[in-house]
């Protein structure tokens, strides 16, 4: 008895520590119980559709997002994510629409093309920077900027993308190699494009028509990215058509098109095996050309694809196409949805299995850097990655639609020869600005 009272006073802290450290594991374990509590039995609602994005074959398009919500649902025991199965691409707006109106939209959903801005604007997404701002284990430097920057509108996030869409460069090898022409190389320019487009026009058979072409489905919007030009800024504030560099991408593409006499190239003269170029979106290229979507589209020639041409006065860069996903402003439950969309749209696991499950490219950098390489039938990797790396978002203001094709229509009659370069893009830029200022 007296040793006990002389180790108490010996060490007149222990007792004291002991029943602080017990009070903090009892504390810690009491938190960690009304966290679960709170998460026990709740239920996310998750909006998709049934089809892929991207307007090509799919599989199983559940795949990606049933495996993700199974990891998540671990993570969160209790908490269970539910979706509606078999909704059509073409009838997910209308039934997003209607679950808005109803007020009982998703709690996480993937935004319909088209419908970003206008989700913002009505307050149907929620703005994430505070999430984002809190979230410590989140970095937006993780994400390719196009894509990162096109769920972003006025300088507030609304959206993470999940997966993207580049354009690249569809070559006939077949074509060039009987023309005893190398296939481009990554770094290749507007120019060299140009050139070998000369060199393989032609009247083949002697009739006095062309039957062999340079490329198809060349857009002036693929010339003026490849300038390092804009059409717009982010906000639909101010349009740039007297750009230098965009009158120069006009006088590229009608330098290109001059080529062919006049004569309207289709895609079924690509399919056909006499057009070497066609710009071509990822979607397409992950869809026909490795295993197992092993599907002879184009079945009378070898293919493959590149880097789009870099201009002038730019980069290889293309606009980027992205699947956005978001959080339901009027979601009970947006801390929990707000850990559920980056399951979806940030966490490695299911960023890597867009690789093998998805028509689309990771967003998040590591997803494709880590994979490295070229597999058989698929692209190099390093390629894509320094694509994606100089992919840029297209602007998604409310008129933006309207305004594209209104300048598409003037732009054309001015590489028909219909109005002149300097006069019509001058003409073009006053009603575009006129247009934004309504």
């Amino acid at each position: 008895m007296k040793k006990k009272g002389k180790d108490q006073k010996a060490f007149p802290g222990a007792a004291s520590a002991a029943a602080s450290a017990l009070l903090l594991t009892v504390m810690a374990a009491l938190v960690f119980c009304s966290i679960r509590n709170k998460e026990e039995g709740q239920v996310l609602r998750f909006g998709m559709c049934a089809e892929s994005y991207w307007d090509v074959p799919v599989g199983n398009c559940y795949q990606i997002v049933d495996d993700a919500i199974a990891r998540f649902e671990k993570e969160h025991p209790g908490v269970k994510v539910e979706y509606v199965s078999g909704i059509r691409r073409d009838a997910y707006p209308e039934w997003l629409a209607e679950q808005v109106l109803l007020g009982t939209e998703p709690d996480v959903f993937m935004i319909p093309k088209g419908e970003f801005d206008t989700l913002a604007s009505l307050g149907v997404l929620q703005e994430l920077d505070g999430m984002i701002r809190r979230d410590g284990g989140f970095s937006s430097q993780a994400y390719y900027s196009g894509a990162y920057e096109y769920g972003n509108i006025s300088q507030k996030q609304y959206a993470l993308p999940y997966e993207s869409v580049p354009t690249l460069m569809f070559v006939n090898k077949t074509f060039l190699e009987r023309e005893g022409i190398d296939m481009p190389k990554d770094d290749w320019t507007s120019e060299e494009f140009l050139d070998i487009c000369r060199q393989v026009t032609k009247d083949t058979d002697g009739d006095g028509i062309l039957d062999q072409f340079g490329c198809y489905d060349y857009s002036w919007q693929d010339a003026v990215y490849a300038n390092g030009a804009a059409l717009f800024d982010s906000d639909g504030k101010y349009a740039y058509f007297s750009d230098v560099r965009v009158e120069e991408a006009l006088r590229f593409v009608q330098e290109l098109n001059g080529l062919n006499h006049g004569f309207f190239v289709t895609s079924r003269e690509f399919d056909l095996g006499k057009a070497a170029f066609m710009p071509l979106a990822y979607s397409e290229y992950r869809t026909y050309k490795p295993y197992p979507w092993r599907i002879k589209k184009y079945s009378d020639f070898e293919w493959d694809c590149v880097k789009m041409p870099s201009g002038q006065e730019g980069e290889s860069r293309t606009e980027l196409d992205t699947l956005l996903m978001g959080i339901g402003s009027r979601s009970s439950r947006k801390e929990l949805a707000w850990e559920f969309l980056k399951e979806l749209c940030y966490e490695g696991e299911t960023q890597r299995q867009l690789l093998e499950d998805s028509q689309g490219v990771p967003v998040v950098k590591t997803a494709l850097l880590t994979k490295g390489g070229r597999e058989q039938g698929q692209m190099d990797f390093e390629i894509l990655d320094q694509v994606m790396g100089e992919a840029v978002a297209a602007p998604h203001f409310g008129k933006y639609p309207e305004a594209m094709k209104r300048a598409d229509s003037e732009v054309e009659r001015i590489l028909l020869g219909e109005a002149s370069m300097d006069s019509g893009l001058l003409k073009l830029q006053r009603e575009m600005m006129a247009f934004l200022k309504e």
